[in-house]
């Protein structure tokens, strides 16, 4: 996009026209001690050897030795390197949708097919081009509810992301939407007495595996909310599970949204990711974002079209589905160019190996005094661990020993300042697993010496 200055006489012709005289009076809302007063201190212009040689300085300060379990919505998966030889090609190398579909049937096709292998995964009928990402599919996904049911309650399970939850609340705050807590039963899964649907609810949305890593009987979930009218929205943040467990279409789900991210994207310190949507045919065009579809010409051939797209740039503003501007082009195709070349058997394959993986640590970790699961139902490659000590402190201990030792759970979950999420994926050793077994091993008995 060129940038056209305006020259002075423009610029006092626009400010006389909004009743300013100055532009600095365009800012005056924000409180003094916020505006920048003077220039900000970048030092000394450098050559091009001596930056890369600063930043490299920079970069060396990042831990990189260390060891990770961490999950919580962020996985860190094997990357095949084909995946960034493909996706630097220029005619690849944008996050749109092409706004000239006909001359880009290539990504069209992509997208087409990225389409095609969510559906699979899903167990459901039709996939948009992607979304945002995993937070901002789920929030979509509740307003789809609303437009469908007419209704305005919504039940959330207290297991879904806790970021994921406030986005929705973000983005249902001024539309007169209901959103209410479920809470989960001591098993860590949402229980059966706890959901709350009534005739009023439009949705209840779960999380499959759950923040918790649990797995949730989506079944008996569908069949309760369905027998109120309302809908199943399913968020999945670990969509590598789909590679072993039922997937949600199978289960009643009449919406699924999560992340991609798990398919070959990086971790980028937590974005860009890419959202994955799903649902069912009756529900098409109340569907949010683009789809692309297969036509054949006059002649026959096969071509890919934007078949809906129901967006406030394409269609009038109140009409359309969502405001969602661009999607995740560019890491759309990075999860596409992954799942062709893993395959089905692939994708289950890493999925097993994360299933293994998560379960050899979690017996490991159980046997040592003072630890234990804090639930003992089934899960994937995340799991809750329970500690005689505030969760906080082992983790900084387990740092010392360049160990990340998962996430703490008491900013989200107050109540359990003793736990912590840990994460196993493909990527994780079993000699990784083994020094954090040894570590916390050790520190056991390190704190038996000094009380």
């Amino acid at each position: 996009m060129r940038y056209i200055p305006n020259s002075p006489g423009e610029r006092g012709s626009m400010l006389s026209d909004i009743g300013l005289g100055r532009i600095e009076e365009l800012f005056d809302q924000i409180p003094e001690q916020l505006k920048l007063r003077e220039p900000i201190g970048v030092g000394d212009p450098m050559s091009e050897p001596e930056l890369l040689e600063y930043f490299r300085s920079l970069a060396s300060k990042n831990g990189v030795d260390y060891q990770s379990f961490l999950g919580a919505g962020a996985y860190s998966h094997f990357i095949p390197v084909i995946i960034d030889s493909l996706i630097s090609r220029a005619e690849f190398f944008t996050a749109y949708t092409p706004y000239q579909p006909e001359l880009s049937h290539g990504t069209l096709q992509y997208t087409f097919e990225f389409q095609t292998m969510i559906c699979q995964l899903t167990g459901m009928e039709v996939a948009n081009s992607s979304l945002y990402d995993g937070s901002t599919a789920v929030a979509e996904a509740v307003l789809m509810a609303n437009r469908v049911t007419r209704r305005n309650k919504f039940i959330i399970a207290d297991t879904v992301h806790p970021q994921y939850r406030e986005v929705v609340s973000a983005y249902t705050k001024h539309l007169g939407l209901t959103i209410e807590l479920a809470h989960h039963s001591e098993a860590g899964t949402l229980g059966q007495g706890s959901i709350g649907v009534d005739s009023e609810t439009a949705a209840v949305v779960v999380q499959s595996p759950n923040f918790f890593g649990c797995i949730e009987d989506l079944a008996a979930i569908a069949d309760a909310a369905h027998d109120a009218g309302a809908l199943l929205i399913v968020a999945v943040t670990e969509p590598m599970s789909l590679g072993v467990l039922k997937p949600p279409g199978a289960c009643g789900a009449d919406i699924v949204a999560g992340e991609a991210q798990s398919f070959g994207i990086p971790l980028s310190f937590g974005g860009p990711y890419c959202g994955l949507f799903a649902t069912l045919e009756k529900y098409v065009r109340q569907m949010p974002g683009r789809l692309v579809g297969e036509a054949r010409d006059d002649q026959g051939r096969r071509g890919y079209v934007l078949t809906l797209s129901t967006r406030e740039q394409h269609i009038r503003r109140e009409k359309a589905t969502s405001n969602i501007c661009t999607n995740q082009g560019l890491f759309a195709l990075m999860a596409t160019v992954y799942l062709a070349t893993m395959g089905k058997h692939g994708v289950q394959e890493v999925a097993r190996q994360n299933l293994q993986k998560a379960h050899y640590a979690a017996s490991e970790i159980a046997k040592i005094n003072g630890y234990e699961l804090k639930f003992t139902g089934p899960f994937f490659n995340e799991f809750v661990v329970r500690s005689q000590r505030p969760a906080t402190n082992v983790i900084k201990r387990l740092l010392e020993k360049k160990i990340i030792g998962g996430v703490a759970l008491e900013p989200y979950y107050p109540e359990m300042g003793d736990s912590a999420l840990v994460c196993v994926t493909e990527t994780t050793k079993k000699k990784t697993i083994d020094e954090l077994v040894d570590a916390l091993s050790a520190r056991v008995y390190l704190h038996r010496l000094q009380s």
